[in-house]
């Protein structure tokens, strides 16, 4: 695959990027999945546009600073260029970190169960994750080490693991997973709990092979947190599944 360039227009003399089109769809398409949804989880419509409003822009910043602390020499001393996210530089597990706060804060405040809403997103999330990526792809960023794998992308006469692509179906695939896992769901929280370790779990090995990767010391930063990840959610769903089996199990005998 060879990226056709980072613009895909110019207007007024602006380069509109292709980086901030795909992302833009990837989060106007999750939002309409997540609204259309929400009745069906006991949220309003009316609650799910005020927490795109607060989770959304959170997200963003949450994204925008992890990327910026792993690679503060970029920005030392050019602290404007902090704000520019025209040429890319946003990081998931940034994003997620910062959502998932702004969304337990806000069902705090409007008294709803924060395992509905993030049950809710969580398959949206994949989603946008799957398109998302292929911002990457036109920003020529996030790809792996050379090979000659017949999919690979092409860069600067080179060919590299198209790491963006692996993340972006296996993300699509997550999405139509959790999608129908939804429909027999047997606790709050299952479905995020799903996609954070199943996700986590993909990410561990496609960091591996890619060579743009935030570092924590000597270690892929992505790959420490997706260890804990994986370890921590597994032990929530554990716990939550045998909660849940017990208190089925005690309504059993009431009734």
């Amino acid at each position: 695959m060879v990226t056709p360039g980072r613009v895909a227009f110019t207007v007024f003399g602006i380069d509109i990027m292709w980086y901030g089109i795909i992302i833009t769809l990837a989060m106007v398409l999750a939002c309409l999945i997540v609204y259309r949804k929400a009745p069906s989880y006991g949220i309003t419509e009316d609650d799910i546009l005020t927490a795109f409003i607060i989770c959304i822009p959170a997200g963003v910043i949450g994204a925008r600073l992890y990327y910026v602390a792993f690679n503060w020499s970029l920005y030392d001393g050019e602290l404007f260029h902090i704000l520019n996210l025209r040429t890319g530089g946003l990081a998931i597990h940034g994003g997620l970190i910062a959502g998932l706060l702004a969304a337990v804060i806000f069902c705090n405040a409007k008294r709803i169960p924060a395992g509905e809403v993030i049950d809710l997103v969580a398959p949206s999330i994949a989603l946008a994750q799957a398109i998302g990526r292929w911002g990457n792809f036109f920003n020529e960023e996030a790809y792996g080490a050379q090979t000659d794998f017949p999919i690979n992308v092409l860069i600067d006469g080179q060919t590299y693991h198209a790491t963006f692509l692996y993340e972006s179906v296996w993300c699509f695939l997550l999405f139509l997973a959790l999608m129908a896992v939804s429909r027999k769901r047997k606790f709050r929280g299952q479905i995020f709990l799903l996609y954070a370790i199943l996700y986590s779990v993909e990410r561990f090995f496609v960091e591996a092979l890619r060579s743009d990767s935030l570092m924590l010391g000597m270690l892929k930063q992505a790959q420490v947190i997706s260890i804990a990840i994986i370890a921590l959610g597994i032990v929530c769903y554990v716990v939550l599944y045998r909660k849940e089996k017990t208190k089925a199990h005690y309504n059993y005998l009431k009734y």
